[in-house]
Protein backbone atom coordinates (compact mmCIF):
# COMPACT_ATOMS: atom_id res chain seq x y z
CA UNK A 1 0.00 0.00 0.00
CA UNK A 2 1.05 3.37 -0.80
CA UNK A 3 2.54 5.17 2.00
CA UNK A 4 0.10 9.04 2.14
CA UNK A 5 0.74 11.60 4.14
CA UNK A 6 -2.67 13.19 2.64
CA UNK A 7 -4.10 10.72 4.42
CA UNK A 8 -5.96 9.07 1.38
CA UNK A 9 -5.55 5.30 0.78
CA UNK A 10 -5.83 3.33 -2.23
CA UNK A 11 -8.61 0.60 -1.76
CA UNK A 12 -7.24 -2.74 -2.33
CA UNK A 13 -10.07 -3.91 -4.95
CA UNK A 14 -9.10 -0.95 -7.04
CA UNK A 15 -6.11 -2.07 -7.43
CA UNK A 16 -6.98 -5.85 -8.46
CA UNK A 17 -8.66 -4.14 -11.03
CA UNK A 18 -6.25 -1.86 -12.13
CA UNK A 19 -3.74 -4.74 -12.37
CA UNK A 20 -6.32 -6.90 -14.38
CA UNK A 21 -7.01 -4.11 -16.83
CA UNK A 22 -3.04 -3.52 -17.11
CA UNK A 23 -2.58 -7.30 -18.04
CA UNK A 24 -5.94 -7.13 -19.99
CA UNK A 25 -3.98 -4.27 -22.44
CA UNK A 26 -0.91 -6.52 -22.47
CA UNK A 27 -2.74 -9.22 -23.87
CA UNK A 28 -3.69 -7.12 -26.80
CA UNK A 29 -0.91 -4.81 -28.09
CA UNK A 30 -2.27 -2.53 -31.34
CA UNK A 31 0.14 -0.02 -33.22
CA UNK A 32 0.06 3.78 -33.72
CA UNK A 33 -3.77 4.81 -34.31
CA UNK A 34 -4.93 1.49 -35.03
CA UNK A 35 -6.25 1.03 -31.48
CA UNK A 36 -9.93 0.39 -31.77
CA UNK A 37 -10.18 -2.64 -29.46
CA UNK A 38 -7.26 -0.57 -26.49
CA UNK A 39 -9.89 2.84 -27.41
CA UNK A 40 -13.58 0.75 -27.25
CA UNK A 41 -12.55 -0.96 -23.67
CA UNK A 42 -11.37 2.20 -22.09
CA UNK A 43 -14.42 3.65 -23.46
CA UNK A 44 -16.43 1.19 -21.73
CA UNK A 45 -14.81 1.38 -18.81
CA UNK A 46 -15.27 4.91 -18.27
CA UNK A 47 -19.03 4.86 -19.01
CA UNK A 48 -19.28 2.93 -15.74
CA UNK A 49 -17.16 4.87 -13.64
CA UNK A 50 -19.57 7.17 -14.33
CA UNK A 51 -17.91 10.36 -16.55
CA UNK A 52 -19.61 13.60 -16.42
CA UNK A 53 -18.25 12.90 -20.63
CA UNK A 54 -16.37 10.43 -22.59
CA UNK A 55 -15.40 11.53 -26.22
CA UNK A 56 -14.09 8.46 -28.85
CA UNK A 57 -12.95 9.40 -32.24
CA UNK A 58 -10.74 12.25 -30.79
CA UNK A 59 -7.83 12.20 -32.89
CA UNK A 60 -8.82 9.82 -34.89
CA UNK A 61 -8.88 7.14 -32.35
CA UNK A 62 -8.34 8.52 -28.60
CA UNK A 63 -10.44 8.78 -26.11
CA UNK A 64 -11.21 11.91 -23.69
CA UNK A 65 -13.28 11.70 -20.44
CA UNK A 66 -14.66 14.60 -18.14
CA UNK A 67 -15.14 14.35 -14.78
CA UNK A 68 -16.05 16.99 -12.29
CA UNK A 69 -15.51 17.77 -8.97
CA UNK A 70 -17.50 18.06 -5.96
CA UNK A 71 -15.41 20.74 -4.21
CA UNK A 72 -16.23 24.50 -4.36
CA UNK A 73 -16.83 25.42 -7.92
CA UNK A 74 -13.26 26.37 -9.88
CA UNK A 75 -12.84 27.22 -13.23
CA UNK A 76 -9.25 24.90 -12.88
CA UNK A 77 -9.24 22.23 -15.76
CA UNK A 78 -6.61 19.99 -16.00
CA UNK A 79 -5.58 17.52 -18.38
CA UNK A 80 -3.83 14.03 -17.59
CA UNK A 81 -2.63 12.10 -20.38
CA UNK A 82 -1.91 8.17 -20.93
CA UNK A 83 -1.02 6.90 -24.33
CA UNK A 84 -2.56 3.83 -25.51
CA UNK A 85 -0.11 2.02 -28.23
CA UNK A 86 2.11 -1.12 -28.40
CA UNK A 87 5.75 -1.61 -30.70
CA UNK A 88 5.68 -3.78 -33.46
CA UNK A 89 8.17 -6.06 -31.29
CA UNK A 90 7.79 -10.16 -30.89
CA UNK A 91 7.28 -10.43 -27.39
CA UNK A 92 9.73 -13.11 -25.46
CA UNK A 93 8.72 -12.98 -21.77
CA UNK A 94 6.26 -16.38 -21.59
CA UNK A 95 4.20 -14.35 -19.00
CA UNK A 96 0.80 -15.72 -18.72
CA UNK A 97 -0.62 -12.68 -19.77
CA UNK A 98 1.51 -12.22 -22.67
CA UNK A 99 0.43 -10.60 -25.80
CA UNK A 100 -1.61 -12.75 -28.35
CA UNK A 101 -0.87 -10.90 -30.97
CA UNK A 102 2.37 -12.07 -33.18
CA UNK A 103 5.13 -9.49 -33.49
CA UNK A 104 3.26 -7.03 -31.19
CA UNK A 105 3.53 -5.95 -27.45
CA UNK A 106 3.59 -3.67 -25.18
CA UNK A 107 7.06 -2.84 -24.56
CA UNK A 108 7.47 0.92 -23.31
CA UNK A 109 4.69 0.29 -20.60
CA UNK A 110 1.36 2.17 -22.13
CA UNK A 111 -0.36 -0.93 -20.51
CA UNK A 112 0.51 0.65 -17.44
CA UNK A 113 -0.17 4.20 -18.19
CA UNK A 114 -3.47 3.55 -19.12
CA UNK A 115 -4.37 1.01 -15.90
CA UNK A 116 -3.08 4.18 -13.68
CA UNK A 117 -5.07 6.68 -15.05
CA UNK A 118 -8.01 4.45 -15.59
CA UNK A 119 -7.81 3.71 -11.73
CA UNK A 120 -7.44 7.58 -10.93
CA UNK A 121 -10.30 8.46 -13.14
CA UNK A 122 -12.44 5.84 -11.29
CA UNK A 123 -11.36 7.15 -7.81
CA UNK A 124 -12.06 10.51 -8.73
CA UNK A 125 -15.42 9.99 -10.12
CA UNK A 126 -16.77 7.75 -7.50
CA UNK A 127 -15.55 10.43 -4.52
CA UNK A 128 -15.45 13.95 -6.01
CA UNK A 129 -13.00 15.13 -3.60
CA UNK A 130 -11.55 17.15 -5.39
CA UNK A 131 -12.40 21.12 -7.27
CA UNK A 132 -12.57 21.67 -10.79
CA UNK A 133 -12.55 18.95 -13.93
CA UNK A 134 -10.31 16.54 -14.70
CA UNK A 135 -10.19 15.76 -18.53
CA UNK A 136 -8.62 12.06 -19.10
CA UNK A 137 -6.86 12.09 -22.27
CA UNK A 138 -6.19 8.86 -23.65
CA UNK A 139 -4.44 8.81 -26.79
CA UNK A 140 -3.31 6.65 -29.74
CA UNK A 141 0.19 6.87 -31.72
CA UNK A 142 2.92 8.09 -29.43
CA UNK A 143 5.33 5.42 -30.63
CA UNK A 144 6.19 7.62 -34.07
CA UNK A 145 3.07 8.51 -34.92
CA UNK A 146 2.99 12.12 -33.37
CA UNK A 147 -0.94 10.87 -31.67
CA UNK A 148 -0.07 13.85 -29.23
CA UNK A 149 0.01 16.57 -32.20
CA UNK A 150 -2.85 15.22 -34.03
CA UNK A 151 -4.96 15.97 -30.77
CA UNK A 152 -3.80 19.38 -30.08
CA UNK A 153 -4.12 20.42 -33.68
CA UNK A 154 -7.53 18.98 -33.68
CA UNK A 155 -8.35 21.10 -31.09
CA UNK A 156 -8.37 18.75 -27.83
CA UNK A 157 -7.46 21.93 -25.44
CA UNK A 158 -9.83 23.94 -26.78
CA UNK A 159 -12.61 21.64 -27.12
CA UNK A 160 -12.22 20.74 -23.50
CA UNK A 161 -11.44 24.08 -21.74
CA UNK A 162 -8.12 22.48 -20.69
CA UNK A 163 -5.42 24.76 -19.02
CA UNK A 164 -2.29 22.43 -18.11
CA UNK A 165 -1.30 19.43 -18.98
CA UNK A 166 0.42 16.30 -17.38
CA UNK A 167 1.70 13.05 -17.97
CA UNK A 168 3.24 10.23 -16.52
CA UNK A 169 6.09 7.51 -18.15
CA UNK A 170 7.66 4.22 -16.33
CA UNK A 171 11.48 4.38 -15.85
CA UNK A 172 13.24 1.01 -15.59
CA UNK A 173 15.89 0.78 -13.47
CA UNK A 174 14.72 3.81 -11.00
CA UNK A 175 13.24 2.04 -7.82
CA UNK A 176 9.42 1.26 -7.41
CA UNK A 177 8.05 3.91 -5.51
CA UNK A 178 10.41 6.90 -7.04
CA UNK A 179 9.85 9.52 -9.31
CA UNK A 180 12.09 11.75 -11.11
CA UNK A 181 11.66 14.96 -13.09
CA UNK A 182 12.85 18.68 -13.30
CA UNK A 183 11.85 22.14 -14.17
CA UNK A 184 13.09 22.17 -17.41
CA UNK A 185 14.12 20.02 -20.33
CA UNK A 186 13.07 16.47 -19.64
CA UNK A 187 13.42 14.98 -23.55
CA UNK A 188 15.37 15.67 -26.36
CA UNK A 189 14.19 16.23 -29.96
CA UNK A 190 14.06 13.31 -31.94
CA UNK A 191 14.89 13.92 -35.77
CA UNK A 192 15.95 11.17 -38.99
CA UNK A 193 17.35 11.26 -42.16
CA UNK A 194 17.24 8.92 -45.13
CA UNK A 195 20.34 9.26 -47.60
CA UNK A 196 21.01 7.84 -50.84
CA UNK A 197 24.31 8.37 -52.76
CA UNK A 198 23.93 7.14 -56.24
CA UNK A 199 27.19 6.17 -58.07
CA UNK A 200 27.95 4.11 -61.17
CA UNK A 201 27.64 0.51 -60.84
CA UNK A 202 30.65 -1.66 -62.47
CA UNK A 203 32.22 -4.80 -62.27
CA UNK A 204 34.64 -5.44 -59.03
CA UNK A 205 37.98 -5.93 -61.36
CA UNK A 206 37.71 -2.84 -62.81
CA UNK A 207 36.59 -0.27 -60.14
CA UNK A 208 38.37 2.96 -62.28
CA UNK A 209 35.27 2.31 -64.87
CA UNK A 210 32.77 3.06 -62.05
CA UNK A 211 31.99 5.50 -59.72
CA UNK A 212 31.92 3.11 -56.62
CA UNK A 213 29.06 4.91 -54.21
CA UNK A 214 30.69 2.60 -50.93
CA UNK A 215 33.91 4.56 -50.25
CA UNK A 216 31.81 7.76 -51.04
CA UNK A 217 29.26 6.72 -48.09
CA UNK A 218 32.28 5.84 -45.92
CA UNK A 219 33.84 8.76 -45.78
CA UNK A 220 30.09 10.73 -45.29
CA UNK A 221 29.50 8.59 -42.06
CA UNK A 222 33.08 9.50 -40.92
CA UNK A 223 32.06 13.54 -41.89
CA UNK A 224 29.04 13.00 -40.14
CA UNK A 225 30.60 12.41 -36.83
CA UNK A 226 32.51 15.02 -36.39
CA UNK A 227 29.29 17.52 -36.39
CA UNK A 228 28.84 16.66 -33.03
CA UNK A 229 32.51 16.91 -31.89
CA UNK A 230 33.23 19.66 -33.56
CA UNK A 231 30.44 22.13 -34.73
CA UNK A 232 28.28 21.43 -31.41
CA UNK A 233 28.75 22.83 -27.88
CA UNK A 234 29.95 20.21 -25.70
CA UNK A 235 27.92 21.63 -23.34
CA UNK A 236 24.62 21.80 -25.50
CA UNK A 237 24.33 17.86 -25.95
CA UNK A 238 23.42 16.11 -28.60
CA UNK A 239 23.20 13.00 -30.78
CA UNK A 240 23.75 11.85 -34.16
CA UNK A 241 24.07 8.08 -35.01
CA UNK A 242 23.98 6.18 -38.48
CA UNK A 243 21.90 3.24 -37.55
CA UNK A 244 21.33 1.47 -41.26
CA UNK A 245 23.86 1.38 -43.97
CA UNK A 246 22.88 -1.23 -47.37
CA UNK A 247 24.93 -1.72 -50.70
CA UNK A 248 25.09 -4.70 -53.41
CA UNK A 249 24.58 -8.43 -52.95
CA UNK A 250 27.13 -9.50 -55.02
CA UNK A 251 31.04 -10.47 -54.35
CA UNK A 252 31.80 -9.23 -57.90
CA UNK A 253 29.74 -6.14 -58.42
CA UNK A 254 30.08 -2.65 -57.21
CA UNK A 255 26.81 -1.12 -56.66
CA UNK A 256 25.04 1.81 -58.05
CA UNK A 257 24.34 3.16 -55.03
CA UNK A 258 24.31 3.25 -51.15
CA UNK A 259 21.37 3.39 -48.90
CA UNK A 260 22.21 5.16 -45.35
CA UNK A 261 19.88 5.73 -42.52
CA UNK A 262 20.35 7.86 -39.55
CA UNK A 263 19.06 9.63 -36.19
CA UNK A 264 19.47 12.80 -34.59
CA UNK A 265 18.44 13.53 -31.02
CA UNK A 266 18.98 17.51 -29.77
CA UNK A 267 17.68 19.16 -26.61
CA UNK A 268 18.57 22.96 -28.33
CA UNK A 269 16.21 24.49 -31.15
CA UNK A 270 20.47 25.92 -32.34
CA UNK A 271 21.54 22.41 -32.57
CA UNK A 272 18.78 21.17 -34.35
CA UNK A 273 18.55 23.74 -36.97
CA UNK A 274 22.98 23.61 -37.11
CA UNK A 275 22.79 19.37 -37.50
CA UNK A 276 20.37 19.72 -39.71
CA UNK A 277 22.35 22.09 -41.85
CA UNK A 278 25.54 20.55 -41.59
CA UNK A 279 24.18 17.10 -42.87
CA UNK A 280 23.08 18.38 -45.73
CA UNK A 281 26.31 20.21 -46.67
CA UNK A 282 28.46 17.00 -45.92
CA UNK A 283 26.84 15.02 -48.02
CA UNK A 284 26.15 16.85 -50.61
CA UNK A 285 30.47 18.23 -50.87
CA UNK A 286 31.87 14.98 -50.62
CA UNK A 287 29.40 12.92 -52.81
CA UNK A 288 30.29 16.06 -55.95
CA UNK A 289 34.01 15.70 -54.60
CA UNK A 290 33.99 11.91 -55.79
CA UNK A 291 31.79 12.39 -58.89
CA UNK A 292 28.83 10.75 -57.34
CA UNK A 293 25.31 12.77 -56.38
CA UNK A 294 23.67 12.10 -52.82
CA UNK A 295 19.93 12.62 -52.47
CA UNK A 296 18.55 13.64 -48.60
CA UNK A 297 15.13 13.41 -47.07
CA UNK A 298 15.73 15.24 -43.61
CA UNK A 299 12.58 14.60 -41.06
CA UNK A 300 12.03 16.59 -37.97
CA UNK A 301 10.26 14.39 -35.65
CA UNK A 302 8.98 15.32 -31.70
CA UNK A 303 10.33 17.98 -30.61
CA UNK A 304 12.03 18.68 -26.82
CA UNK A 305 10.08 17.66 -24.08
CA UNK A 306 10.08 20.70 -22.01
CA UNK A 307 8.24 21.09 -18.53
CA UNK A 308 7.04 24.67 -17.47
CA UNK A 309 9.03 25.50 -14.01
CA UNK A 310 5.71 26.12 -11.98
CA UNK A 311 4.08 22.89 -13.04
CA UNK A 312 6.85 20.97 -12.35
CA UNK A 313 6.89 22.16 -8.92
CA UNK A 314 3.15 21.45 -8.09
CA UNK A 315 3.82 17.66 -9.47
CA UNK A 316 6.63 17.15 -7.43
CA UNK A 317 5.29 18.15 -4.54
CA UNK A 318 2.16 16.10 -5.48
CA UNK A 319 4.39 13.45 -5.47
CA UNK A 320 6.32 13.90 -2.64
CA UNK A 321 3.03 13.95 -0.88
CA UNK A 322 2.42 10.18 -2.30
CA UNK A 323 6.16 9.21 -2.04
CA UNK A 324 7.94 10.82 0.76
CA UNK A 325 10.45 13.34 0.04
CA UNK A 326 13.32 11.45 -0.96
CA UNK A 327 11.88 9.52 -3.07
CA UNK A 328 11.59 12.51 -5.46
CA UNK A 329 14.35 14.19 -7.46
CA UNK A 330 13.42 16.86 -8.81
CA UNK A 331 16.63 17.71 -10.95
CA UNK A 332 17.34 15.21 -13.53
CA UNK A 333 19.50 15.69 -16.26
CA UNK A 334 17.63 15.32 -19.69
CA UNK A 335 17.48 11.95 -21.23
CA UNK A 336 18.42 11.52 -25.17
CA UNK A 337 14.83 9.76 -26.20
CA UNK A 338 11.79 11.40 -27.38
CA UNK A 339 7.87 11.78 -26.21
CA UNK A 340 5.53 13.42 -28.69
CA UNK A 341 3.66 14.86 -25.09
CA UNK A 342 6.28 17.58 -26.12
CA UNK A 343 3.16 18.60 -28.43
CA UNK A 344 1.09 19.24 -25.37
CA UNK A 345 3.84 21.16 -23.28
CA UNK A 346 4.11 22.97 -26.50
CA UNK A 347 0.00 24.42 -25.97
CA UNK A 348 -0.49 24.49 -22.38
CA UNK A 349 2.07 24.54 -19.45
CA UNK A 350 2.17 21.41 -17.79
CA UNK A 351 4.50 18.68 -16.65
CA UNK A 352 6.06 15.01 -17.22
CA UNK A 353 7.22 12.95 -14.45
CA UNK A 354 9.22 9.59 -14.55
CA UNK A 355 7.60 6.54 -12.65
CA UNK A 356 10.05 4.11 -10.83
CA UNK A 357 9.36 0.23 -12.72
CA UNK A 358 12.08 -1.15 -10.98
CA UNK A 359 15.19 -3.44 -11.70
CA UNK A 360 13.30 -4.99 -15.10
CA UNK A 361 14.48 -5.20 -18.81
CA UNK A 362 14.48 -1.76 -20.56
CA UNK A 363 12.21 -0.29 -22.51
CA UNK A 364 11.51 -1.55 -26.02
CA UNK A 365 12.91 -4.87 -25.02
CA UNK A 366 11.09 -8.00 -26.31
CA UNK A 367 11.29 -9.01 -21.94
CA UNK A 368 10.13 -5.79 -20.82
CA UNK A 369 6.76 -5.41 -18.64
CA UNK A 370 5.40 -2.79 -16.35
CA UNK A 371 5.82 -3.65 -13.02
CA UNK A 372 2.07 -4.07 -11.32
CA UNK A 373 4.24 -2.83 -8.05
CA UNK A 374 4.31 0.85 -9.47
CA UNK A 375 0.29 1.24 -9.92
CA UNK A 376 -0.42 2.27 -6.71
CA UNK A 377 1.56 4.86 -7.01
CA UNK A 378 0.86 6.38 -10.02
CA UNK A 379 -2.58 6.13 -9.31
CA UNK A 380 -1.69 8.19 -6.24
CA UNK A 381 -0.38 10.42 -8.10
CA UNK A 382 -2.94 11.43 -10.34
CA UNK A 383 -5.15 11.31 -7.45
CA UNK A 384 -3.33 13.93 -5.26
CA UNK A 385 -2.35 16.23 -8.36
CA UNK A 386 -6.51 16.57 -8.30
CA UNK A 387 -7.82 16.32 -4.75
CA UNK A 388 -4.33 18.10 -2.74
CA UNK A 389 -3.65 20.99 -1.53
CA UNK A 390 -1.34 22.41 -3.20
CA UNK A 391 -3.26 22.32 -6.96
CA UNK A 392 -2.73 25.39 -8.68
Amino acid sequence: MVNRAAGILLDNDLLRAATEWRREFHSHPELLFDVARTAARVADLLRRFGCDDVVTGVGRSGVVAVVRGGRAPESRTIGIRADMDALPIPEATGLPYASTIPGMMHACGHDGHMAILLGAVKHLAETRAFSGTLVAIFQPAEEGGGGAKVMVEGGLFERFSIEEVYALHNMPGMEVGTFALSDSVMLAASDRFNLKIVGTGGHAARPHEAIDPIPVANQIVSALQTIVSRAVDALDPAVLSVTSIHAGDAYNVIPSEVILKGSVRTLSDVNRAKIESRVGAIVTSIAEAFGASAELDYYRGYPPTVNHSNQARVLGNAAARVAGVAAVKRDIPPIMAAEDFSYMLQDRPGAFIFLGNGRTEPLHHPRYDFNDSALSYGIALWIELMSGQENC
